[in-house]
Parts: C-alpha cells; sequence; structure tokens
C-alpha cells in the first residue's frame, strides 16, 4: 500500500504541475494583453524558468535547491 501512495504523490505533483503550466501560459498571454499586472508576468517569468532548469536538469527543481544549499552548508 505504501508504494501506490507514493505514485499518487507523485502523480498529483505532476497534475498540479500541469496545472501550474496553464496557469502560467495564460499568465503570460493575459499580461501580453495588458489584461493583468506585471506581478502576474514575474510569476510567469519565474516559473517557466523554474520548469526550464527542470527540462535541462532532469531533477525536480526542489532537489536541485536542495543539493545547492547542502553544497554551500559544507
Amino acid at each position: 500500500m505504501q508504494d501506490g501512495s507514493a505514485d499518487m504523490n507523485q502523480e498529483n505533483v505532476e497534475t498540479i504541475k500541469h496545472i501550474a503550466d496553464g496557469v502560467a501560459a495564460v499568465t503570460a498571454i493575459g499580461t501580453l494583453m495588458q489584461l493583468l499586472p506585471a506581478v502576474a508576468a514575474l510569476f510567469t517569468i519565474v516559473w517557466t524558468g523554474m520548469r526550464i532548469t527542470e527540462m535541462i536538469a532532469g531533477k525536480p527543481f526542489a532537489e536541485l535547491i536542495r543539493r545547492k544549499k547542502d553544497a554551500s552548508d559544507e
């Protein structure tokens, strides 16, 4: 049962990422159309940067941050 719940948690994380990707895209379009404030554009830039970093590294962004943090603590 534990393995099933771990898979479900990963599935939920991926679902949330897809939703946030959609929100980021809509935010970008809305900002270009001047319907949303610049703060929304900043969110889009940060989120897209995080997702690109994940794609390049092949690892979740949180894991990349933890790894850098652990290396700087030593």
